[in-house]
């Protein structure tokens, strides 16, 4: 069976030992080398998904689709944040404002919560509710900088963590988003603005400290439009497997 054992276990390691060593990497990387570490992280994912089953592969390439998109709408656009090589002038190219490693980094970081959310036990829910909530409290009161939309996506958190269809998968996406958020800022990889970009109203920290109930989106998105595309996919399947059947029998005809 799938998800049995400690092999579960050892992937979700891997991922977060893959995380630290891609963004130490980058610090000193080229664009070009960059771009290699993008093409090791999709192998890498690649490589992760074919232990998992079909819907968690599905699950995985909404994340993927979603978080691309709002990557390339809210740091190249907006700029809300904005990575290491945009930033120093030496990406040019649209394509290259969102480092390649980092859409199949979101996949590997909700793997990684699938993974380590199927094994938590049940107090890990009120856990993060009640580390979020701290760490969001720092970043109005404590932090160096006001830290507003942290605030606001820890309180997002804390409605998936008790309301949400899958609570345990979204305290491992605090767990996993935080640590990468922490790392990713702490290395210089990418910076968030001290504001919005839009109405600079809202004070963001470096990183937010609800960044993972920003994330819990994503994950809500795949845990709701992957069953719906596999249904689909099984029709679809279903009804092509007649017509192929029948399909000899006509041509002897």
């Amino acid at each position: 069976m799938r998800g049995s054992g400690r092999a579960p276990l050892l992937r979700a390691a891997a991922v977060l030992v893959w995380i630290p060593a891609v963004l130490l990497a980058d610090r000193g990387a080229s664009l070009a080398e960059q771009r290699l570490l993008g093409v090791a992280t999709w192998a890498l994912l690649a490589g992760l998904l074919l232990a998992e089953d079909a819907r968690t592969r599905l699950q995985v390439g909404v994340v993927v689709v979603y978080a691309t998109l709002v990557e390339y709408g809210f740091a190249g656009g907006l700029g809300v944040y904005v990575y290491r090589l945009e930033e120093s002038g030496v990406a040019h190219a649209w394509y290259d404002q969102v480092p390649l490693f980092v859409p199949p980094g979101h996949g590997l970081v909700y793997l990684a919560a699938v993974l380590l959310g199927r094994r938590a036990p049940g107090w890990a829910v009120p856990v993060a509710a009640v580390g979020v909530s701290a760490y969001a409290l720092w970043g109005l009161t404590l932090s160096p900088r006001l830290d507003v939309l942290g605030a606001l996506w820890a309180a997002c958190l804390v409605w998936f963590l008790f309301r949400g269809r899958a609570p345990r998968v979204y305290a491992a996406a605090f767990l996993v988003v935080t640590y990468l958020e922490i790392v990713g800022t702490s290395v210089g990889t990418w910076a968030w603005q001290p504001a919005d970009t839009v109405t600079g109203w809202i004070a963001i920290g470096n990183p937010p400290s609800g960044a993972a109930g920003g994330y819990c989106f994503f994950d809500a998105a795949a845990l709701t439009l992957a069953p719906l595309l596999l249904r689909a996919i099984r029709r679809r399947r279903a009804t092509l497997e007649p017509q192929s059947e029948s399909q000899p029998a006509s041509l002897a005809a």
